[in-house]
């Protein structure tokens, strides 16, 4: 064959028209497709053969041309959209790169499609956020698990909160959702009160969660772990969602405001004092920094938790007013080190296990200071 598609082409095809002959030219019309040596003739004559080919009878023939054209960024539309509602075999070269297809061409697919079909969009490259949700609610959980894995795909927190309401107790989709590269604070919060000890330790040590909690993890109740997820959270709007996701699943316990106090999270402490009293926030840390020390104690009654847990919250407030960061070396240890302290020394009316854990977390606190980070 030369180099170029010419009419002898065409008519070698017409004089042998076996799938071989056919399986050939079309190799050679999608290996020449991008030419640029190709005049506008050519080009309009390969178009025009393409789209006979792609109604060819013969897979291989039409397979030929997608494993060759997938790529192909001049490739017309309309014979993308055919080759991707084509089988399978056809179908997935295009539907795992092809840049031709439009995100609606590929939602469309994903409701009509079969599983291997929905995998291989959902592996792509890029799966922008229309995509992802389509698959999310309607793809098989193979491919929503090929999905999670995929560091290109567009998924926001709600998008990830959808694939945890369908597939949560899959430890095919819990396990590349744990290891994405980032989670929103709110989906981490609810995948540690289903995934497995071993993947809760993986959250604790790649999303930005303190590292002493990997020992609390492996002692744990969820409600150290929520501590660790919390820990340091400086997007307010983050938080919000958070306090009011643990509030509707019934985990804004009395004992966790408490916890988040004795590892100096003031701000959880606060979100959830305005959500559980329906107080501003603004009035609610006026409330909570009231020099007369009635201001909390009415903001925590209005939030009717538990008299008895009162003075362990004021003892805190108090310390942490008292021992700012310093920014040196060991601050924030040498900071909740002395709130502990402060709470075992002065508060006896802890229930057990908040004792318990203010203990465990003494121990944890009490090292070298070269080993603090």
């Amino acid at each position: 064959m030369s180099e170029h598609l010419t009419k002898d082409d065409v008519a070698r095809l017409l004089s042998d028209p076996s799938p071989n002959s056919r399986n050939d030219l079309a190799a050679k019309i999608a290996h020449q497709f991008d030419s640029t040596a190709l005049s506008d003739s050519e080009r309009k004559l390969a178009e025009d053969i393409i789209r006979v080919m792609v109604r060819d009878t013969v897979v291989r023939v039409r397979q030929t041309l997608a494993d060759n054209l997938k790529a192909s960024p001049s490739l017309p539309r309309d014979i993308a959209l055919s080759l991707a509602r084509d089988v399978e075999a056809v179908a997935i070269p295009l539907l795992s790169v092809s840049t031709v297809l439009t995100s609606a061409d590929l939602v469309e697919i994903v409701r009509s499609g079969t599983d291997s079909k929905q995998t291989a969009i959902a592996q792509r490259p890029t799966v922008p956020a229309a995509v992802a949700d389509a698959l999310i609610e309607t793809a098989s959980e193979k491919a929503v698990a090929a999905l999670v894995a995929n560091e290109g795909a567009e998924l926001g927190e709600r998008s990830l909160g959808k694939v945890i309401d369908r597939f949560g107790d899959s430890e095919a989709v819990q396990d590349p959702l744990v290891h994405r590269s980032k989670l929103p604070i709110t989906i981490a919060e609810r995948l540690v009160a289903v995934v497995s000890e071993k993947l809760r330790q993986h959250l604790v040590s790649y999303h930005e969660l303190p590292a002493q909690v990997a020992s609390d993890l492996i002692l744990q109740s969820r409600e150290r772990a929520t501590v660790a997820l919390f820990s340091g959270e400086s997007d307010e709007g983050a938080l919000e969602r958070l306090v009011a996701q643990l509030a509707q699943t019934g985990r804004l316990t009395p004992s966790l405001l408490v916890r988040s106090l004795c590892t100096g999270d003031i701000a959880f402490f606060e979100t959830a004092m305005s959500l559980l009293a329906n107080v501003p926030m603004t009035n609610t840390r006026l409330l909570i920094h009231d020099a007369g020390r009635l201001g909390l104690k009415s903001l925590y009654d209005k939030a009717k938790l538990p008299s008895a847990l009162l003075p362990a919250c004021r003892i805190a407030i108090d310390v942490l007013k008292e021992t700012p960061y310093d920014g040196e070396p060991g601050d924030l240890a040498r900071h909740r080190r002395r709130l502990i302290e402060r709470i075992l020394t002065q508060y006896e009316d802890l229930a057990p296990e908040d004792l318990e854990f203010l203990l465990a977390k003494l121990g944890d606190l009490m090292v070298p200071e070269d080993r603090v980070a």
